[in-house]
């Protein structure tokens, strides 16, 4: 009998996403229309962003490219970031025509390390990327004051903290810029798609312009399901925007966001309480108070993670690397960098293990034996 497999990620289908994929396909209108519209403000009442502005697009990638365009990054510049972020980051700042300069993070959150990133200001940099990692958020009060000592802008990174609060305030509500994904393995998904929350007028116009190939179309007359055929173009644009469909998908379940916080709080209690103690196991040091986790993660000693691995999928359970460094990749070897001790020896220890929105205890507790299991007998081995 085949094992029945246990994937990192699965995103939660229900009977509402199926019946607004078929709303929005019998209204016939599958490019950015009033769906987007409601969404975006639905983001917006969400997060408690009220004097601030929600742009959606099509992939968290996209909203990181355009957001960094938005704060005037461009050929020149340089981005702080952590090397220990996902590559889309690094790609975004490369396709503005600014390089990444790489900052190491701190051994208990696995977020940036702002001491160390104080040692990489120079004179052409312009921002710094902030990422929640899985399920720890930044210092987000250390890292304004960082900034406003250095002048510098803020990119938060929060395509793993969607729902999470820091010190009682919703993440998107306080940030200089932050930008949200919901791709197909999120918190929550629209299949693909991303947002950014920006503070200005200014900056929501220059983004609703260039996520729709620069075209200056009214965003309103779009969100009533109809186009402006005449139209300007100021400057240079991308194919970004949002479909219909996608936010569709993602207004059902923004409207489930309280029963998949709590579950995936749950779940990662689970693993904390029952994974503890397990020699050579490292865990999350949170309580998951305030927090709606992405991903749950282990680090383990880096001359057995293979092993793990290999053993867990055996035993029909899928894990993930989140992430390799940016600096590990062909492409970004020769970029400005501080001392990177920390992330070089997360990069060998992290694992990902399967985090989905309304796991079964049997499904929670089979991955915990699995692991648990692992271990006993690779103590029998070395003993």
């Amino acid at each position: 009998m085949e094992i029945e497999k246990i994937p990192v990620f699965k995103p939660l289908i229900e009977r509402e996403e199926l019946e607004a994929s078929k709303e929005a396909l019998e209204l016939g209108w599958l490019g950015m229309g009033s769906y987007v519209g409601q969404f975006e403000e639905a983001i917006k009442n969400y997060t408690g962003a009220a004097d601030r502005f929600v742009v959606a697009v099509s992939t968290g990638h996209a909203a990181i490219h355009l957001g960094l365009l938005a704060m005037g990054i461009g050929p020149g510049d340089e981005v702080i970031t952590p090397s220990f972020n996902n590559a889309a980051d690094f790609q975004a700042i490369l396709a503005t025509g600014a390089e990444p300069v790489f900052c190491d993070i701190e051994e208990d959150s696995l977020c940036i390390d702002l001491e160390k990133a104080d040692d990489l200001v120079g004179p052409k940099t312009k921002a710094i990327i902030v990422m929640d990692y899985d399920c720890v958020l930044c210092n987000h009060g250390r890292v304004a004051e960082f900034a406003n000592r250095h002048a510098l802008r803020v990119f938060h990174d929060a395509a793993h903290s969607f729902g999470s609060k820091y010190e009682g305030k919703m993440v998107g509500s306080f940030s200089d810029m932050t930008m949200f994904s919901f791709d197909p393995v999120k918190t929550i998904t629209c299949i693909d798609g991303g947002a950014l929350i920006v503070r200005t007028e200014q900056e929501l116009q220059k983004l609703q312009d260039m996520r729709l190939i620069g075209m200056s179309q009214p965003a309103k007359v779009m969100y009533s399901n109809a186009r402006a055929w005449t139209y300007d173009m100021q400057a240079i644009g991308f194919r970004y925007h949002m479909a219909n469909l996608h936010a569709a998908i993602g207004l059902a379940q923004l409207g489930k966001m309280q029963r998949i916080s709590k579950s995936r709080r749950s779940s990662c209690r689970y693993y904390n309480e029952n994974l503890r103690g397990v020699p050579e196991v490292i865990l999350p040091e949170t309580n998951f108070e305030d927090i709606t986790p992405f991903l749950y993660y282990v680090r383990v000693p880096a001359a057995k993670r293979d092993a793990l691995r290999a053993h867990l999928a055996e035993l029909g359970i899928d894990t993930g690397i989140h992430w390799q460094p940016g600096h590990w990749f062909t492409l970004l070897k020769n970029c400005r960098r501080g001392d990177l001790s920390v992330t070089d020896r997360v990069g060998h220890e992290v694992v990902s293990l399967p985090l989905h929105s309304m796991m079964q205890i049997q499904t929670l507790n089979r991955v915990v034996s699995s692991v648990r299991s692992f271990f006993k007998s690779s103590d029998r081995v070395s003993t």
